[in-house]
């Protein structure tokens, strides 16, 4: 939802403001600062009980800046896994704060009172050694302290946190709020991920750009700010005399920080709790996602219809503007599977709760009852906000049950949209139970079919320790709702309000607890706001997800703006409030491909933009590019036009031809989702995820891959009919129109036609794609037969395709084999010795048949044709009548202008119909060439 601050609209009183604080000295970081300190020492190094290591770092030289150094440190190292490795240190005699272990499971290290010494066969030499695992490893020096990680199949160091005289950063520093520590970096790596970010330069960390991760509601407009989510890992992808290999580092740590970037090294200065790093080994893009999301948690399960089309507004003011929506998308031929309210529905904008004027519940029970039955979905959103009102129902339960966040014993007072608003505290067990039994009334009232939860970073309209006023309304309804009307004053008095170092925080070193819960509030067993603010939205979640699961036992969805690491094991996310520029249109692949690498799969932007209102040809260029985001939806701010994709005729059009292909490949987004679920491999890609040995791909931003085989290159840019698009090497296939291909041997840049009501999308060789026919819903869109798309590279004579299925009843929350409610299928095709053959293998096959799932066509791509000798069997069976089976073949036509190539090339389309193979048992199927 729309929240206008000082910094979100940038005006020119903005820009003075800034310019006056820069010039103040309080302005924006600067990447490089005096050392601090001299590091610590190594003083003793042991095997631990679970066969990892443990040291003792004692501080070489203290000093007070940024508070004085903590004395005695724990190390503690571990092979986990064959490919990941943990390093922890931490205080040695006190606790300190660590992002729950309950929350993101994990094992937790020795504590400290079992670091005794052992025997000396257990000691390992001070001055410098190594600890292996399977594919890492770990080395250290003693003094002054300092650790590498190191790839043992090539050797090359990973992470290296020494500092050298000539290294503009210190060794290992650690404080009770300030903790930096540095690696060096060789200069040829490409690295991603450090969000929430929105990054002008596209999806690779850019050199000197800031990096401040802290959940902020700042709209994703500002660019290199911390925003709704906090991700502290990065990808690294090293390419050496063409080898490519991947790693990634995670570090743990939920307090705000500083990452600096410098092109050759990078710098974490953070405010709190712990250094706990995670390396993960890769060696490929797609095995590091899997590694890392194995550890934070694979990503959740989303149902079928929550692929299809979305469409939203904040400012839907009745319940019959919604029905109009519906019918109008109806109308105009456009697929629509979830119609959403923004807090319109809501009554003075308090959650759980409906207008009854606007939103009678009588008529809405009977609206959703219809669309129910279509096959449509509802969704609301609810902010973590609870107003303060002794008539709220669910005010009186939180406050009888002692949910809420404190403040010196009493419930924090802030205000959002409903007012003066008290946060639930979601580290207390308690909160989740009330939490729940919320939803559950909340469902009983209105039976929607997900939650989405805004507002959690946790936004708050005002700063610092307020009242409710005298006398007066707050707020009052004449204004914008986002201006502070309670009587607040500022709290500075705190170490923990006003840490030492100040993190780049909105981008101008904005106070911690600016419009948020003030830092020194406590939650549940003490636990300070300081320390557990990135994790409010992730916490939230996880109550979330338990509460929808637990009311009929389905399959959630939740759409969460903030997120930590493991966010994705319980929602899915929207990159928040954009704007209607072409600018914004570009930004958004990089940020939806970074969420892919943080274990986020189903993510998307606002398609048209939030505000304020989009071009009409900005909108069908959206639509383009949105219709092949994981998460498809359109959504506007309660101050623009209306942007429904029919209000525009040639919106409508690109829509109908973009989604209308999205809901053809409904089977493939969704078979997506099951690897997701299964190893983390992120639904929308980048091109280097299937090409990892071309560097020219690493930076690739305008483009994208939706899993493995289906390459979008939409137009970004204003007045434009053709697109710049870089083919990687091999036979792509234009999706909408299969007779052309286009080949290259090498990286290979062409220009193609794109009218105002076209994408371009291409299918890569070597691919099955199973599609459907389409429809105007995904419930009835996913009971009709089957295409299957084979891809064969062009030019050769021994060839290998392959792909997949999963089908299942996406209502149970679990997605996975053996409940007797799923299918999966692989399907594969060879070309050799004049002969194609096409075959299945089955896992679990009753699912498909009990819903009478059946293949009518397939269509080859890239053959010479056939004499129409198909053989055909199913479960070992000859099908000996074929008298159904047609088929057709048409001449491709090569776009790629190589003109000596194209002349020696011949390569055909076949359509094969007439099909009737039940998918749920294996069949072979061959023919001559």
């Amino acid at each position: 939802m729309f929240f206008s601050s000082f910094l979100s609209s940038p005006s020119p009183l903005t820009s003075l403001l800034i310019l006056i604080l820069c010039i103040a000295g309080v302005g924006f970081v600067s990447t490089t600062s005096s050392k601090i300190g001299q590091g610590y020492k190594l003083i003793s190094i042991e095997n631990s009980p679970d066969g990892g290591l443990i040291g003792h770092l004692q501080i070489k030289e203290k000093n007070n800046i940024y508070g004085p150094d903590i004395p005695h440190l724990q190390l503690y190292v571990k092979h986990e896994t064959e490919d990941r490795l943990r390093i922890h240190i931490t205080d040695t005699e006190e606790e300190r704060w660590e992002v729950p272990y309950n929350l993101l499971q994990r094992k937790a290290p020795p504590s400290l009172t079992q670091n005794v010494v052992r025997s000396r066969k257990d000691l390992f030499p001070l001055a410098e050694a190594e600890y292996s695992g399977s594919e890492l490893i770990f080395s250290y020096k003693n003094d002054p302290f300092s650790f590498s990680v190191k790839r043992k199949s090539n050797g090359q160091t990973l992470f290296n946190s020494s500092s050298d005289d000539s290294d503009p950063y210190s060794n290992l520093v650690f404080k009770d709020q300030y903790l930096e520590i540095s690696t060096k970096l060789p200069k040829n790596a490409s690295l991603y991920g450090l969000g929430e970010n929105t990054q002008p330069h596209g999806i690779k960390i850019y050199p000197n750009d800031p990096y401040t991760l802290y959940t902020t509601d700042q709209p994703a407009i500002n660019l290199n700010m911390d925003l709704y989510g906090s991700h502290p890992m990065y990808m690294d992808l090293r390419n050496v005399n063409g080898e490519a290999n991947a790693h990634a580092v995670l570090l743990l740590n939920s307090n705000g920080m500083d990452v600096f970037y410098r092109g050759d090294s990078l710098t974490y200065k953070v405010i709190g709790g712990v250094l706990d790093f995670y390396f993960f080994s890769g060696p490929t893009p797609l095995a590091v996602v899997d590694q890392y999301t194995s550890f934070i948690g694979r990503p959740a399960p989303m149902p079928y219809w929550s692929f299809g089309f979305h469409q939203c507004r904040w400012g839907y003011h009745n319940l019959s503007v919604v029905e109009d929506v519906v019918e109008k998308y109806n109308k105009a031929k456009i697929p629509l599977d979830v119609i959403w309210n923004d807090d319109d529905h809501m009554d003075g904008k308090k959650d759980f709760t409906l207008n009854p004027v606007n939103y009678p519940r009588p008529n809405l029970l009977a609206f959703l009852e219809k669309i129910h039955a279509r096959g449509m979905k509802y969704i609301v959103i609810v902010d973590p906000g609870i107003g303060v009102n002794n008539t709220y129902g669910v005010y009186q339960r939180g406050i009888a049950n002692d949910v809420f966040i404190k403040y010196e014993g009493k419930p924090y007072l802030a205000q959002v949209w409903p007012g003066a608003v008290n946060f639930p505290d979601f580290l207390n067990p308690k909160t989740v139970e009330w939490w729940g039994d919320e939803i559950r009334r909340f469902h009983e009232l209105v039976p929607v079919d997900g939650l989405w939860i805004d507002m959690n970073e946790v936004s708050n309209f005002c700063s610092g320790l307020c009242t409710i006023p005298e006398g007066r309304i707050c707020p009052n309804g004449t204004g914008p709702g986002w201006i502070c009307c309670l009587d607040c004053k500022n709290i500075t008095n705190t170490r923990w309000d006003d840490p030492p170092y100040k993190i780049n925080a909105s981008g101008i070193q904005a106070p911690v607890g600016y419009k948020t819960i003030a830092t020194s509030a406590v939650h549940y067993n003490g636990v300070r706001e300081y320390d557990a603010h990135s994790i409010y939205g992730f916490s939230q979640s996880i109550a979330t997800h338990k509460a929808l699961q637990g009311i009929k036992g389905k399959r959630p969805f939740i759409l969460s703006r903030s997120t930590f690491v493991g966010s994705g094991h319980y929602a899915a996310h929207w990159t928040g409030d954009n704007q209607g520029t072409w600018h914004d249109l570009r930004y958004s692949i990089s940020t939806v491909l970074n969420f892919g690498l943080f274990g986020v799969p189903m993510v998307g932007a606002d398609i048209c933009g939030f505000y304020p209102a989009p071009t009409e040809e900005l909108c069908n260029r959206w639509i383009e590019v949105g219709a092949f985001y994981p998460f498809s939806r359109d959504h506007a701010n309660y101050y623009s036009p209306r942007q429904e994709l029919y209000q525009w005729e040639s919106v409508a059009e690109s829509a109908r031809n973009a989604l209308g292909m999205r809901y053809k490949l409904l089977p493939y987004f969704y078979t997506l989702n099951y690897e997701a679920h299964t190893t983390g491999a992120p639904i929308a890609r980048p091109l280097f995820f299937s090409f990892p040995h071309q560097p020219e791909l690493y930076d690739v931003s305008t483009q994208f891959l939706v899993g493995s085989s289906v390459m979008v290159s939409p137009v970004l840019d204003e007045g434009q009919t053709e697109v710049k698009a870089l083919f990687p090497p091999g036979t792509w296939y234009n999706l909408f129109n299969m007779t052309q291909a286009i080949v290259t041997k090498e990286l290979h840049y062409l220009t193609l036609d794109a009218p105002l009501n076209v994408v371009n999308v291409h299918l890569y060789q070597n691919a099955i794609i199973p599609m459907q026919r389409g429809g105007m819903i995904s419930k009835e869109a996913r009971t009709t037969p089957f295409t299957l798309i084979v891809t064969l590279p062009s030019g050769t004579t021994d060839i290998v395709a392959k792909g997949n299925l999963f089908l299942d009843d996406d209502e149970l929350p679990e997605m996975k084999l053996g409940n007797g409610y799923s299918t999966y299928i692989d399907f594969h095709a060879t070309a050799n010795n004049g002969t194609v053959k096409l075959w299945s293998e089955v896992q679990e096959g009753k699912f498909a048949l009990d819903k009478g799932l059946f293949i009518e066509k397939v269509i080859v791509l890239g053959t010479n044709g056939t004499d129409g000798a198909f053989e055909i069997n199913v479960e070992g069976e000859p099908i000996e009548d074929t008298s159904k089976l047609k088929y057709s073949t048409a001449e491709q036509k090569f776009i790629d202008n190589l003109e000596d190539e194209v002349d020696k090339r011949k390569s055909m389309m076949m359509d094969i119909h007439g099909l009737e193979l039940p998918l749920g048992k294996n069949f072979v199927m061959s023919w001559k060439m």
